[in-house]
């Protein structure tokens, strides 16, 4: 059953709804820019922020410059699912280039990072509706449970992540859908308001310290011997050190980067508010959701339960709602023909990074440091990732990490731009259609 679109909505995150009456992350005036820094960083989002407040707890002196309003890129953007993502990772992929230990460790440190976060937002008492409400993910195939029960399996072996098989008649417990073959529960996956994440980062990176500049975009890094000369507009500012944190946002002079991340633009919708019966038969649990499709969406109930929100890519390199919100709502109406008469309150999309090897990258690169990439799962990757590249520039021991064993690679004539986009989609559409 398809939906009845409507064109009667804000084109523009749900989550700004909540954050905007107290937000408070605006700029210093440029003139209160300083001549000198510790550490400037590019990017103002999760990984940004994240390493700012480590920089800053220890001591330096930090500048962040974001290019847009903070908050405006995929940190105030995305679903607001929380795990270690595992099937992110690509292991069949990564263990024939690297070997099994090696991407062992990477499943190793991906659980790190998530209890990391989780650990971080109840100590540091932020309030984002944190809540460890467990994940569904669906079989989308007949022939793919088979792969969702034995990849769990693995990874039991390597760590203490537990998992639960649903077979097909009992997944009605689970999701009011019959467009699943079965799937597994994580119960131990987690969700937050990521808008008030950001909020409550930006809080305390300005609470120890840190100068937050917003609308202020990085024209140029020099390196001058064994320094940073680092002009935004007609202002300058010289530092020790550089963090590139710009993810789906790199440009400018930025290149090297951009040429190895594929920017991908993923779009959400929410739904008016509807009533708890309504709801519960989407998610009887309250539970985050997704699936094995190649073009996958992910869906979940709002922090307060009344909403659904429903993602999954753009269809598009650009900001198109009038495309995208029809494709993802009847997405959602195939899967829950009791969504078909819900209207929608909220559409929005943002950009996120993938690599070429499905794996996020930290490290140097022309002296300058990075974390980006995190294909999709960078509400605990980028917050992780920029505490990381904080402790390595600090040159403690705590900032090694097994992703910096992987080397940032590009392919020939790649620019950044990821022309092939369109048919991939299409490749991927169609294999999704004959189950593979």
């Amino acid at each position: 059953m398809l939906a009845k679109h409507s064109s009667n909505y804000i084109h523009a995150p749900y989550w700004q709804a909540a954050i905007a009456p107290k937000k408070t992350e605006a700029s210093i005036n440029h003139r209160d820019l300083p001549k000198r820094a510790d550490t400037v960083i590019v990017g103002g989002g999760y990984t940004g922020i994240s390493a700012a407040i480590t920089l800053a707890r220890a001591g330096q002196k930090v500048v962040v410059f974001e290019a847009d309003a903070f908050g405006n890129g995929a940190s105030s953007r995305n679903g607001g699912m929380l795990g270690p993502s595992f099937s992110k990772l690509g292991e069949n992929g990564l263990e024939r280039q690297y070997g099994r230990e090696q991407v062992h460790a990477t499943i190793r440190e991906s659980l790190a990072a998530f209890n990391w976060l989780v650990d971080f937002i109840r100590n540091e008492q932020i309030d984002c509706d944190l809540q460890i409400c467990g994940r569904f993910r669906g079989a989308s195939h007949p022939a793919h449970y088979a792969g969702l029960i034995e990849q769990a399996s693995e990874i039991a072996k390597i760590v203490d992540f537990p998992a639960i098989e649903i077979s097909r008649t009992q997944q009605g417990d689970e999701v009011g859908s019959n467009a699943y073959y079965g799937g597994v529960v994580y119960p131990t996956d987690g969700a937050v308001h990521p808008a008030k994440l950001f909020h409550g980062l930006c809080e305390i990176a300005k609470r120890d310290g840190a100068l937050l500049f917003d609308h202020s975009p990085v024209r140029q890094v020099i390196k001058n011997n064994s320094q940073f000369n680092i002009s935004i507009d007609d202002k300058k500012i010289t530092a020790d050190h550089v963090i590139i944190a710009t993810n789906g946002y790199t440009g400018g002079p930025f290149g090297k980067f951009k040429r190895r991340l594929i920017p991908i633009r993923s779009a959400m919708i929410a739904t008016e508010e509807l009533p708890e019966s309504v709801i519960r038969s989407v998610s009887p649990k309250l539970r985050c959701h997704g699936s094995t499709e190649r073009l996958s969406v992910y869906y979940r109930p709002s922090p307060d339960g009344k909403r659904i929100l429903f993602g999954g890519r753009s269809l598009g390199y650009g900001d198109c709602p009038q495309i995208y919100h029809k494709y993802l709502q009847d997405f959602m109406t195939r899967l829950f023909p009791q969504l078909s008469n819900a209207k929608l309150d909220y559409v929005w999309s943002g950009k996120i990074a993938y690599t070429f090897d499905h794996v996020p990258h930290i490290g140097v690169m022309d002296g300058m440091h990075y974390a980006m990439g995190y294909c999709g799962s960078g509400v605990g990757r980028a917050n992780y990732f920029g505490r990381k590249i904080a402790q390595k520039v600090l040159d403690q021991a705590e900032g090694y990490t097994i992703f910096e064993e992987f080397p940032f690679k590009t392919r020939p004539f790649y620019t950044g731009h990821p022309w092939f986009l369109p048919a991939i989609m299409k490749w991927h559409s169609l294999a999704d259609r004959l189950g593979f």
